[in-house]
């Protein structure tokens, strides 16, 4: 994963996030990482944007009763 990324006309948070983050749902981290950027809805191109690291906990949020 890039430490940055420089943006494409009209992205938006949630495909950025997608795209570096593998899941539109992080992108509150890509917010917090951004500061100078959270006002931003549509961005230009050639924004560039930080990327921080992101653990994330892959298992599925419901378990089948099998698999307990």
């Amino acid at each position: 994963m890039p430490d940055t990324y420089k943006t494409k006309q009209g992205q938006m948070w949630d495909e950025i996030a997608r795209l570096t983050l593998g899941d539109e749902k992080l992108m509150h981290h890509l917010l917090t990482a951004n500061p100078e950027h959270r006002f931003t809805v549509f961005f230009s191109a050639g924004t560039e944007l930080n990327i921080p690291t992101v653990e994330t906990d892959k298992k599925p949020q419901s378990v089948p009763p099998w698999k307990k």
